[in-house]
């Protein structure tokens, strides 16, 4: 993807040839033709390499000397859920729930919920896994049903689960559907944007009071380690929630206080940050040291450079943008898990986010 361009860019007139590079964040204006060939047989190789990525998609992603990752799918929806077993994804690491409720004047309601879920867990079938994540607005993502008083800072104020809590009927509502899906797939629910162990203990009591109410059986549930908080009570959270889902965008926002859509600040906002990577593995060690595993699911996980950094800290699940399922799956079973361990321990005494890029392989396009 491409942030925090600064807005001259909406301003260029029709017809001006750029290249979008979404993979290094670029925005390239006026090209050369050498720079136009170079891109196309850029393209050229990319479509050839996609081809032979596919045909081995369904296979496991297992690093040359046996180990096992597993390759998840970030969605927003039905119409991605149905691409997930075609591209080889494992199951859902992340469905992103907030598509039910955007872009309509009220909220859905409990039995229209229930039949998104299913349909979504019908289309990935029985074995693959579903983390539904519940509802996470506020900050940069308001809606017009659910009035949020102006904040001096949204990003620090009414976010995620804090919402819910203040608002139980609505994720009551939500959990309740989430339980009855359960029974047609193997659905995990997971909460977004918690700080507090108190936050987590509510949400689960709420959670089983609707189980209990519904009469069903209990399902996993985890958190989003996306607040520094979480990461670094981790060992406490871990003996709460069954598994975490570290979300690195706004965890590395929150890190170092830097807003990922700034114009100036958005290139310097990596999660390759080693204070970033040093909460990363201090959570997957606090999680297995309780029996819990821990996945991925933001932006760098879908980061070839990322990769190695990832598997070599112990992180158990990748949770990727679909259109890079095959190719993390490829990327993975040209490693060695000794190499991305060393690989991991050496950026954690680094200084910088280049630093560590600089001493990270990079996969040739």
């Amino acid at each position: 993807a491409v942030a925090g361009i600064e807005p001259q860019a909406l301003e260029l007139p029709n017809g001006t040839p750029v290249i979008l590079d979404g993979g290094k964040g670029t925005l390239r204006l006026n090209p050369t033709p050498e720079d136009i060939t170079r891109i196309r047989e850029t393209q050229e190789r990319l479509a050839v390499r996609r081809q032979v990525e596919m045909a081995v998609a369904h296979e496991p992603a297992v690093t040359l000397d046996g180990h096992r990752m597993e390759v998840v799918g970030n969605i927003g929806g039905l119409a991605e859920a149905e691409q997930v077993p075609g591209l080889g994804g494992e199951g859902v690491g992340l469905l992103r729930s907030e598509f039910l409720f955007m872009e309509r004047s009220t909220a859905p309601n409990e039995d229209e919920q229930f039949e998104a879920y299913k349909a979504i867990a019908e289309a990935l079938g029985p074995d693959r896994p579903l983390i539904i994540r519940t509802l996470d607005v506020g900050g940069d993502k308001p809606l017009i049903y659910l009035p949020i008083p102006k904040e001096e800072n949204p990003f620090l104020g009414e976010r995620g689960l804090r919402i819910g809590l203040d608002r139980p009927e609505i994720l009551r509502i939500q959990l309740r559907a989430i339980l009855r899906a359960a029974a047609f797939g193997k659905v995990r629910v997971m909460f977004p944007m918690v700080g507090l162990l108190s936050e987590l203990r509510d949400a689960k009591a709420m959670l089983e009071e609707e189980r209990q109410r519904l009469g069903v059986g209990p399902i996993e549930t985890g958190i989003m380690v996306e607040i520094p908080a979480a990461a670094i009570m981790a060992a406490q959270f871990a003996r709460e929630a069954d598994f975490f889902s570290i979300g690195t965008n706004d965890l590395t926002q929150y890190t170092l206080a830097m807003d990922r859509g700034h114009p100036k600040l958005a290139p310097k906002v990596d999660g390759l940050n080693p204070s970033v990577l040093r909460l990363i593995a201090w959570t997957v060690e606090a999680a297995h040291a309780q029996g819990k595993w821990v996945g991925v699911c933001g932006g760098i996980a879908s980061d070839p450079q990322a990769v190695p950094l990832l598997i070599g800290l112990g992180v158990d699940e990748l949770s990727v943008s679909l259109p890079t399922i095959p190719s993390i799956k490829a990327q993975i079973r040209t490693l060695w898990l000794h190499e991305c361990q060393e690989l991991a321990r050496r950026a954690l005494t680094l200084e910088t986010a280049a630093e560590v890029r600089f001493a990270t392989p990079t996969p040739a396009p």
